[in-house]
């Protein structure tokens, strides 16, 4: 993973000397990252990551530097879960995302899904989109549902939910669902994305029923 980002950023980080050295520096001492973290959109640059593995799809410059400095750390099991809670909590909401996109990528287990929670309960599509990506399958079938919806009721492209196809069930669907109702009644409608995804998976019911 790391190979394919610093392939991702070559030629379009702004200061490739102080992500180089800032990467080195953390190996060294890990302490230094809470500096250098918030410093990467500024040093390194903030616009689109050009050319990336889809893997990183919709990823910026600043988060593919910030990630390269977490997985830098020389951390394991407790230390390194409090620095990146701590990364998290004192973040803007730029070096959140980066740290939720960060995590399928450390060794902490499911020990991150707290912050996966946090990023949903905010009204932040930046934040309640990245929390959707691979790491969310440490999330429980309910909140994955609802974070699921969160995303269609914000409007949030449902390609940002990892492995959404193969997660979807027919709770998931009755829930769809019953947004499309309420849309409906409002005059409204749902999302093309939500309403293919309903016609795929249906609401549980045995009658046919159309998403408006």
């Amino acid at each position: 993973m790391t190979g394919r980002l610093r392939e991702a950023l070559r030629d379009t980080v702004k200061d490739p000397g102080w992500l180089a050295g800032s990467l080195r520096e953390v190996a060294e001492n890990p302490i230094a990252v809470a500096g250098l973290f918030p410093q990467a959109g500024r040093r390194c640059g903030r616009g689109p990551l050009p050319d990336a593995h889809p893997e990183f799809a919709g990823w910026t410059v600043d988060d593919a530097a910030r990630v390269l400095l977490l997985t830098a750390l020389p951390l394991t099991g407790p230390a390194l879960i409090e620095q990146v809670r701590a990364l998290y909590r004192h973040g803007d909401p730029a070096e959140k995302r980066a740290v939720l996109r960060a995590l399928p990528y450390l060794d902490i287990a499911d020990a991150g899904a707290a912050l996966l929670h946090d990023a949903i309960r905010t009204n932040d599509p930046r934040l309640v989109a990245a929390a959707m990506g691979r790491y969310a399958r440490h999330l429980d079938d309910e909140t994955w549902r609802q974070a699921v919806l969160k995303c269609v009721f914000m409007e949030i492209p449902l390609k940002v939910v990892a492995g959404l196809a193969a997660r979807a069930d027919l709770e998931l669907g009755r829930m769809l669902a019953g947004l499309a109702d309420e849309r409906h009644a409002a005059g409204r409608t749902i999302p093309a994305d939500a309403a293919a995804l309903l016609a795929g998976i249906g609401d549980g019911d045995q009658n046919e029923r159309k998403a408006p």
